[in-house]
């Protein structure tokens, strides 16, 4: 019998590793480099490594475009770190500095920010801005 397996990439150095779906919540690690892969946190992600990781993950991935300067993403980041434990081995939570990853931010029109996206196998899918309680954005993950 075959197991089904899921492709999830490091955001660390960038591997993709085939993990098998009744182990994504078992706090894999890359084969690569020995980091977590779906450990609960968000993976911060730069234009260098936003395509590559996005692209080789099949789990729906849910990017959360902030600034450091922005007040209602400081308010949202605790309640997207909880959606992300939320939905541990589920859903890939992603963190973007808009500030930073200026090209990405381009590139999905980010017009104000917290804008959370989410992707399937690197497509929009859902999109939503402004601040949210941890409850909304599982909705939103899970939608």
């Amino acid at each position: 019998m075959e197991t089904k397996s899921a492709h999830v990439a490091c955001a660390r150095c960038g591997a993709t590793n085939r993990v098998p779906t009744e182990r994504l919540g078992d706090d894999p690690v890359c084969g690569k480099c020995g980091q977590p892969l779906l450990d609960g946190h968000p993976v911060e992600l730069d234009d260098a490594s936003f395509d590559r990781v996005v692209q080789a993950t099949d789990l729906p991935v849910l990017v959360d475009f902030w600034a450091p300067w922005c007040g209602p993403c400081r308010i949202m980041a605790p309640q997207f770190e909880q959606a992300a434990r939320q939905l541990k081995g589920r859903v890939l939570f992603v963190k973007v500095n808009s500030d930073e990853a200026q090209r990405t931010a381009a590139k999905f029109g980010i017009r104000s920010i917290p804008t959370l996206v989410k992707l399937q196998r690197g497509r929009e899918v859902a999109r939503q801005s402004g601040a949210l309680p941890a409850a909304q954005i599982v909705a939103l993950a899970q939608r």
